[in-house]
């Protein structure tokens, strides 16, 4: 046999696996799958520096710009990428209304079912196997979301889908309510053509953000993302927790609004099903959540990995944006034995939200004690807000 010979087999025995990968994914729980090269992603090397350089980074990022660029720094050898594509839910059947004395907040729908990174993991793992069975010797890198690639980027030369003006990945058949996966291989699979489909001229997004984190098409300051936000620790700014409303995790605007994303709703993934007491939450009980009974409620979803402190911080300002009266007794006993000065804080301003004679007095009997300074100024701005108002 020819030295081409041979490389033709090879070549056919490639092509032939990832025909039946593509063939197997539904079965794996996966919906769709594309295959690209190892070659590095050079074009995002300026891209991310510039990023860094404005300041626009979220943290959460891997810091290392070479590791994100080059797929050989994850796996020596590395010859191909898979990437996948997991639908998730967008609308929730039969969804709890917000009521007075009953409101609720909203999580994202990337956080409502269970943790989509265990999910995620899930059908990499079952993918991952039907390699092995087929290849005992393969060489294998899985990446979930903390993974040193870019997910976006991957999926994009992929075939997944095209880079939105809203940072995601938006597939012609699935839209973004996908969640995306990457797996390096020592495998030599022929690469799939990349999406040409863009956005053209619509907007809508960028017009729609609602802290005009979209600084243009596809660029985003991570740093004023609502739903950033949403899992920092500490203080906001006025501007922010009203821009917030009721989301106690993550935000969906700029998803919500695509007109790429319109009539889809997938459902068939069983494990990212909301739970409707989960995905809107009544607020006042999160507030009274011990950390056991956080993990136990919310534990299994992925807005439960920054913990119980930003989901009750967001829930106090969903409060105050609602102007709920009927939340001053609970705010005022927060107030008064909370140790948390981000929360104290925090729930200054939704007293003065709120308004009336009873946030007046939490506000003025909780001056009298408060040492943490920036608890104070909050404290003296709500101060002014409520005297303000009830002197009108």
């Amino acid at each position: 046999m020819t030295q081409q010979e041979v490389l033709q087999q090879t070549t056919t025995r490639w092509e032939q696996l990832k025909l039946e990968i593509k063939q197997a994914a539904p079965s794996l729980g996966i919906d769709d799958v594309g295959f690209t090269t190892a070659d590095p992603f050079l074009y995002l090397k300026g891209v991310l520096e510039e990023h860094r350089r404005k300041g626009h980074e979220s943290g959460f990022e891997e810091p290392d710009i070479e590791k994100r660029i080059h797929p050989s720094l994850a796996l020596d050898g590395a010859k191909s990428i898979i990437a996948i594509s997991v639908t998730y839910h967008s609308k929730m059947e039969n969804p709890p209304k917000s009521e007075p004395g009953q409101y609720r907040g909203i999580m994202a729908r990337s956080a409502w079912g269970k943790d989509y990174h265990y999910v995620l993991r899930d059908r990499m793992q079952r993918l991952e196997d039907f390699i092995r069975e087929k290849v005992p010797e393969v060489r294998i890198e899985s990446m979930v979301d903390t993974g040193v690639l870019s997910d976006r980027a991957v999926a994009q030369r992929a075939g997944i889908g095209f880079y939105g003006k809203n940072c995601a990945v938006i597939s012609p058949t699935l839209g973004s309510w996908i969640f995306l996966g990457d797996m390096i291989t020592d495998i030599p699979f022929p690469p799939d053509t990349p999406v040409t489909e863009d956005c053209g001229t619509c907007t809508k997004c960028i017009d729609a953000c609602p802290t005009g984190a979209l600084v243009g098409p596809g660029q985003l300051n991570s740093q004023v993302c609502v739903s950033f936000l949403t899992q920092t620790k500490g203080m906001l700014s006025d501007e922010h927790m009203r821009k917030i409303g009721n989301r106690l995790y993550g935000c969906d605007t700029c998803q919500i609004v695509c007109p790429k994303n319109k009539g889809k709703n997938w459902n068939h993934q069983e494990e990212l099903r909301p739970d409707p007491e989960k995905a809107k939450p009544l607020l006042l009980p999160i507030l009274d959540l011990s950390n056991r009974e956080f993990k136990e409620q919310f534990g299994d979803t992925s807005a439960a990995w920054r913990g119980k402190k930003p989901i009750q911080r967001n829930a106090v300002i969903a409060l105050g944006n609602f102007r709920d009266k009927s939340a001053v007794p609970k705010l005022t006993e927060l107030l008064h034995r909370d140790p948390r000065p981000e929360l104290r804080g925090t729930i200054a301003w939704a007293l003065s939200r709120i308004g009336g004679e009873d946030a007046l007095q939490a506000v003025i009997h909780a001056l009298a004690k408060e040492v943490e300074p920036e608890v104070t100024e909050r404290l003296l701005q709500a101060k002014a807000i409520l005297e303000g108002e009830i002197a009108e």
